[in-house]
């Protein structure tokens, strides 16, 4: 058995144009997902999962994300004097999830170059990727099994969604063979966005990865693909057909609760469907969604 893994590398260096005017001066994984920015809910996925060692990987403007990791004296003591010890608790949650560090992308070159600047941090080892705009459900822990089957089999985990076959332009596609395990495939090639009719499956890659750090050497020559940019996929790809000398690819089949916040509207069911869920919002909240929904027949 290998080193146990403990890093996780977060991309979080992207413009969020699909939120504009919103993400004009703030950036897109600190949007609020009920009462928690997005960010948060990813970085406690990872520690969830045993990753205390967190490396954002952020661009210009991005300050607001290590200002939400930090500690804020001044509220703290506010909060103190007020005698508030629950909110206390919940500004203080932030700053001491995990130990986390940050290293500008630069130039916004795709998810491969982002993946690229966690090099130097992360070593010769495996680690987790977790992308910010994929919220998974804690009562369904994707990233731990993931874990798991990369210390069974010595390869490259990614997570795989079946989606409708007129989705599958928006995602990553994987061609794959069974294994022994219904969850888990062999990953035989990737296709970065296909068109529906060259899609080889309706498979599509969702933002969890736990990868062998060969990918970096791999992502060093890999050229600009799909929208002119370094694609993780295409070094992924060849990390798939190259299984001797990089441990293949494996794809565990995602079949729980998950919640997209890189879209608009895919963003709104999410605060809703977490909100409904919460003990101390779900009572109230349940019945008034009734009652909208009643006038809009």
């Amino acid at each position: 058995m290998g080193t146990p893994i403990t890093k996780a590398v977060i991309p979080a260096a992207g413009l969020g144009t699909r939120f504009l005017p919103a993400t004009k001066a703030m950036p897109k994984e600190m949007l609020p997902v009920v009462d928690k920015p997005a960010i948060q809910y990813v970085v406690e996925e990872a520690v969830a999962a045993g990753l205390s060692d967190v490396l954002m990987v952020t661009g210009r403007n991005k300050n607001a994300l290590e200002n939400h990791f930090d500690r804020m004296t001044e509220l703290e003591a506010m909060l103190e004097r007020k005698g508030d010890q629950t909110r206390l608790a919940k500004v203080r949650e932030s700053n001491e999830l995990a130990d986390i560090h940050y290293v500008r992308q630069g130039d916004p070159r795709g998810l491969g170059h982002a993946v690229l600047r966690a090099r130097m941090h992360v070593g010769n080892e495996p680690f987790a990727v977790l992308l910010g705009d994929d919220i998974i459900d804690a009562r369904d822990p994707l990233l731990t099994r993931m874990l798991e089957e990369q210390v069974k089999r010595g390869a490259s985990i990614v997570a795989l969604l079946e989606v409708d076959p007129s989705q599958i332009h928006m995602y990553g596609a994987a061609a794959v063979e069974a294994t022994d395990d219904p969850d888990v495939v062999r990953i035989t090639g990737l296709v970065e966005k296909p068109s529906r009719e060259d899609a080889p499956s309706n498979l599509a890659i969702i933002g969890r990865y736990v990868l062998r750090p060969e990918v970096f050497d791999i992502l060093e020559h890999t050229a600009p693909g799909k929208g002119n940019e370094i694609q993780l996929t295409d070094a992924l790809q060849e990390m798939a057909v190259n299984p001797e000398s990089t441990g293949g690819v494996y794809g565990l089949i995602f079949r729980g609760r998950r919640y997209d916040t890189g879209d608009r509207l895919d963003y709104i069911k999410a605060i809703v469907q977490l909100a409904v869920d919460r003990e101390d919002l779900g009572a109230d909240l349940k019945p008034w969604l009734h009652e909208f929904v009643a006038t809009l027949d």
